[in-house]
């Protein structure tokens, strides 16, 4: 790549990977320009003369309006450029009947994978023991309880899903946290599950068992799940490690080949920067291609930094019901910003603006990105398993990192590519792997990135660059540990929008 990008031929905005300092000449396309003002890396220039009141354009679509004349070769960003987002109702995509998705075709990934069978559900890319408290009072019970516990070899990881719910919650509030739970119960990546609630909680283990049977299709009542469950204040804490032992004595030992149809991606960024949307993002979009190509599923949340992006994503729907589907979720999550009187536009975080990225449609552009180019099949409610028939499938899920994360896993992501330009240490249960969009944060924080995009921007080949990246992913899948899972740490968190009594 040069040092002069322009993403889309109607762009009017030029990007400058380096930046430059004031009175810098730059040529590109055979135009020179002249910077009159310092422009930080990854920042945007006007590529002509922009008249306020002017669209900006970048990925070829309206990332915001100029709020003032722009020369050209100026800095473009905050100080002149404002959203064009309004009100809830505003710019929602229209359904059109003879709208048909349409993508370049994709060579499928070669191979597969080395899981571990599940009598119920796909296969799991890890062999884990998942605690699942159903009330945050227990955490650190068992926290002291497990210090000193030793899991068994063919076992990968010991991990209490702590979260702070589950106790006065009331209402729907309620249904959200036990519909995590219980998809989380049935994750594939847990080899064995272990209810553990106090006793006095909204969310009783009761319920929840009951949830979990309703959502398995009946595989709990009719012994198909490795799955045992206790109250503390009825049972004690004695027969927490017996019942572990018993659901690791009962787990799979190897790992069994399977298609690359049993695996489901997560996608995600955060700590984003201005590169985010040229190097890391959309080769996460050619790496989802070819795995949907292979009959993998990919699964996306994030919604309001579709904001600004929804006709991008309508236009990858076939079916009316999935296009009415999506259009619900947009307008929910636009309704819910005002419900709590926030502008919708109010994103991006300071990081993602001192990265370079000016308004909310231009992160949402750069955001969709990583979802690839194929049809969007299935609109997922909270904690809604994936569906078969592969695809992009899109669940509920705002774009805060650990809430997001914890969404796409408990819908089934065995695993999540996880893209960030500024750098962000934080993993959920399923290995998260990080990839950075520049190659200073890869060299920098080898503690947090697994793999580096960065060198796109340097130059190297994007069909090459993918190909390794599909080599890292089906390598984490097979065994492979991830940088965070190296260190220890996982964890999740749960969406939150009801009364606590």
């Amino acid at each position: 790549m040069s040092e002069i990008i322009r993403l889309r031929a109607r762009d009017n905005v030029l990007v400058l990977v380096h930046g430059g300092r004031t009175g810098d000449s730059l040529e590109f396309c055979g135009q020179k320009y002249v910077l009159p003002s310092d422009v930080p890396s990854g920042h945007k220039i006007a590529s002509a003369f922009i008249a306020s009141g002017e669209n900006i354009i970048k990925y070829g679509q309206a990332i915001g309006v100029a709020t003032q004349d722009i020369a050209k070769g100026a800095h473009v960003h905050e100080h002149n450029v404002a959203t064009r987002l309004g009100s809830p109702d505003e710019n929602l995509p229209k359904w059109n009947s003879g709208d048909k998705p349409s993508h370049t075709e994709t060579a499928p990934i070669k191979g597969q994978f080395l899981g571990y069978r599940r009598r119920i559900g796909r296969a799991g890319v890890r062999n884990d023991l998942w605690i699942i408290p159903t009330v945050g009072c227990v955490n650190g019970s068992l926290r002291a309880l497990l210090r000193d516990y030793r899991k068994p070899d063919w076992i990968d990881d010991l991990k209490i899903l702590e979260h702070p719910y589950g106790c006065s919650q009331m209402g729907e509030d309620m249904q959200m946290t036990m519909n995590l739970l219980a998809s989380f119960a049935l994750h594939p990546n847990a080899a064995g599950v272990l209810i553990v609630g106090l006793g006095c909680e909204v969310t009783q283990v009761s319920l929840l068992l009951d949830r979990i049977n309703e959502k398995s299709g009946g595989a709990l009542s009719s012994g198909k799940l490795n799955l045992s469950s206790l109250s503390l204040q009825t049972d004690g804490s004695d027969n927490v490690i017996p019942f572990l032992n018993e659901l690791a004595a009962n787990a799979p030992r190897n790992r069994e080949s399977f298609p690359l149809s049993e695996l489901c991606v997560g996608v995600k960024c955060g700590g984003s920067d201005g590169y985010s949307g040229l190097s890391a993002n959309p080769l996460l979009g050619r790496f989802a291609d070819s795995l949907m190509a292979s009959g993998g599923t990919i699964v996306a949340s994030e919604i309001p930094e579709l904001f600004g992006a929804e006709a991008v994503i309508a236009a990858r729907i076939a079916d009316e019901a999935v296009f009415n589907d999506f259009v619900a979720l947009i307008k929910w999550f636009r309704e819910y910003f005002v419900r709590h009187g926030q502008v919708i536009y109010e994103n991006p975080s300071p990081g993602n603006r001192a990265g370079g990225i000016t308004t909310l449609e231009e992160k949402s552009l750069g955001a969709v990105e990583k979802s690839g180019d194929m049809t969007v099949t299935h609109i997922l409610k909270y904690g809604s398993p994936i569906k078969p028939g592969g695809g992009v499938q899109i669940v509920f899920g705002p774009g805060n990192d650990l809430v997001s994360c914890a969404s796409l896993a408990a819908s089934g992501a065995q695993i999540i590519l996880f893209t960030t330009g500024r750098g962000t240490p934080y993993a959920t249960v399923v290995p998260t792997l990080k990839v950075s969009t520049n190659t200073p944060l890869a060299e920098k924080r080898p503690d947090w990135i697994d793999f580096d995009a960065g060198v796109l921007l340097s130059g190297a080949a994007w069909d090459a660059t993918t190909e390794r990246l599909a080599e890292q992913v089906l390598n984490v899948a097979n065994g492979e540990r991830v940088a965070h899972e190296l260190h220890g740490f996982g964890e999740i968190a749960i969406f939150k929008d009801g009364v606590i009594n």
